[in-house]
């Protein structure tokens, strides 16, 4: 049986009797050390962020999803790109809150307050409003078809280039008053109404 000091030394005297090998060898050894010592020395000091920089930074949005949300309190928070589709949001206030891009689709919105919340290219299709509160906010670009508007207080809501169908303009034109404080558009031009 070879053992391991009998292997190393069988080799060193092979590479101490061929000059040409241990010339190859150890030329190629120096240029993985060289290769190593290069690559070490250009990597920076912090090759990938961890922590908690990164999940601050790279954070998933908040899903509230499917969720008994009755009378909470969202007011003044940035819930850009929030999910809270199929949730009860009834008596929930979100006065002043950033929903830019935010997802509410098939919603349950009784008596919830959205007034002067910025909820631009938001997506609210399908949403059931009643006594919802608007006024003052921005939907420029939201997406709003199917949704069911009964009895909105609209007054200085923006919805330029907002997705409506004929029905629901015609609907909210009715009730269209004010100008909004963000924007200075007419919530009659936003809607694009007839005078």
């Amino acid at each position: 049986m070879i053992t391991l000091k009998d292997a190393l030394s069988r080799s060193l005297s092979m590479l101490t009797h061929h000059p040409f090998l241990f010339s190859r060898l150890s030329r190629w050894l120096v240029g993985v050390l060289c290769a190593i010592a290069f690559l070490c020395g250009t990597l920076p000091a912090e090759a990938a962020p961890i922590g908690a920089k990164y999940t601050k930074q790279y954070a998933p949005p908040p899903s509230y999803s499917n969720a008994e949300l009755k009378n909470q309190d969202f007011s003044g928070q940035n819930l850009r790109v929030a999910e809270f589709s199929n949730a009860n949001l009834n008596g929930a206030n979100f006065t002043n809150a950033d929903l830019t891009g935010a997802v509410l689709s098939a919603s349950t919105m009784v008596e919830t307050n959205l007034q002067g919340a910025d909820l631009t290219q938001s997506m609210m299709d399908q949403v059931r409003m009643t006594r919802t509160n608007l006024q003052d906010a921005v939907l420029v670009n939201a997406i709003l078809l199917r949704t069911n508007f009964d009895h909105p207080e609209i007054a200085g809501a923006d919805f330029t280039e907002a997705i409506l169908d004929g029905a629901q303009i015609r609907q909210l034109c009715k009730v269209a008053a004010g100008t909004n404080t963000k924007t200075g558009i007419s919530t009659r031009e936003s809607l694009g109404c007839s005078s």
